[in-house]
């Protein structure tokens, strides 16, 4: 039911504001991403043809380029919202670039922690060329992405900006821990969502938008909005580890299990099956626990409850995003939230 009344909203009202085509943000978005794959690759400029090798081949130019898109949207609509300029500035260009570098340098870390061998579709770094050498090429995109950030020479945002790759740290720390109390749970679990995966669009959000708008509230706005739909985006992806089928997530399915974590969906169908207590404290170690755990998933509202809780928080995405003057990106960051809802991988 959401989802039908809240498109239905969104196209009433983005008619009343312009015929342009925007609904969809990544066609909107795709000018100022237009080379972006190279753009990045120049920063990664090696003499050493293996490290080479290794940082090209997640930046093949296949992926969705989904953060990047968001933080070039926000500029746009911070800066129609104070002086009705059109353009982005080269500087937030160059954070979309920098969020996506560090995104991905983050993704290759997450793989030789968890052993994965798969992501995207394709074999994981650590697979191919060993878990040393990929702790080094994630470290290398990681100060390539810091030589860039300086080299925008704005001290605020590289104070913003550097506060996303503190955050990754603690949440892996996080991630690697465990609360025995029912309630700390789960605002431990919100509290790893953000710092793994919503830190980095808030902050990027933000720093776009100290770039092309001198007032607090506008910073807040786009803060609030990439916090909202990071933490969004991350529970639909903790559903679709329980829902989807792993040829069409391009990773394994009940990955989070076999890691040892418990999700959104495993810590509301603890209220319904008790018995998953001991199931999580001991992290799914014992023979047979991945399988129980994922079918008292499926018998529990889990999914349904993680996925409302992604629709509270897009709500509140949507709320604050609204506060900015209307503009074709505002509406494309508005429709975003629903894509988030309704993506299937």
């Amino acid at each position: 039911r959401f989802h039908h009344t809240s498109t239905s909203h969104w196209c009433s009202c983005s008619k009343t504001i312009s015929d342009e085509k925007y609904q969809d943000p990544f066609q909107l978005g795709k000018k100022d991403l237009k080379n972006l794959y190279e753009d990045i690759k120049k920063e990664l400029l090696v003499s050493a043809a293996e490290l080479k090798e290794m940082c090209d081949y997640y930046f093949d130019g296949k992926g969705k380029a989904f953060r990047p898109m968001i933080v070039v949207l926000m500029a746009r609509a911070c800066n129609i919202h104070y002086n009705n300029s059109k353009e982005v500035q080269a500087s937030q260009r160059s954070v979309a670039i920098i969020a996506e570098m560090i995104h991905t340098a983050s993704l290759v870390h997450d793989d030789v922690i968890d052993d994965a061998n798969s992501r995207r579709g394709k074999r994981t770094l650590n697979q191919i060329w060993g878990e040393r050498k990929a702790v080094l090429a994630g470290d290398f995109i990681l100060s390539a992405a810091s030589v860039a950030l300086a080299r925008i020479g704005n001290t605020t945002i590289i104070s913003v900006l550097t506060q996303v790759i503190e955050d990754l740290v603690r949440g892996e720390f996080l991630q690697l821990g465990s609360k025995e109390n029912e309630n700390e749970r789960f605002a431990h679990y919100l509290e790893k969502t953000f710092k793994k995966t919503a830190s980095l669009i808030a902050n990027s959000c933000k720093a776009v938008s100290i770039l092309g708008c001198p007032d607090p509230k506008v910073h807040e706005i786009a803060y609030q909005y990439g916090k909202n739909v990071g933490i969004a985006f991350q529970l639909i992806d903790d559903v679709l580890d329980f829902t989807s089928c792993a040829d069409h997530l391009g990773k394994p399915t009940a990955a989070d299990l076999k890691l040892g974590l418990a999700t959104g969906p495993v810590l509301f169908a603890c209220r319904q099956f008790p018995e998953m207590n001991a199931m999580i404290m001991r992290r799914f170690s014992k023979p047979g626990d991945v399988e129980r755990a994922r079918k008292y998933v499926l018998q529990s509202d889990g999914v349904q409850q993680t996925t409302y809780l992604a629709q509270r928080y897009c709500h509140a995405a949507t709320r604050e995003i609204r506060k900015l003057r209307p503009s074709p990106e505002r509406e494309a960051l508005v429709h975003l939230t629903e894509m988030v809802l309704m993506r299937d991988k």
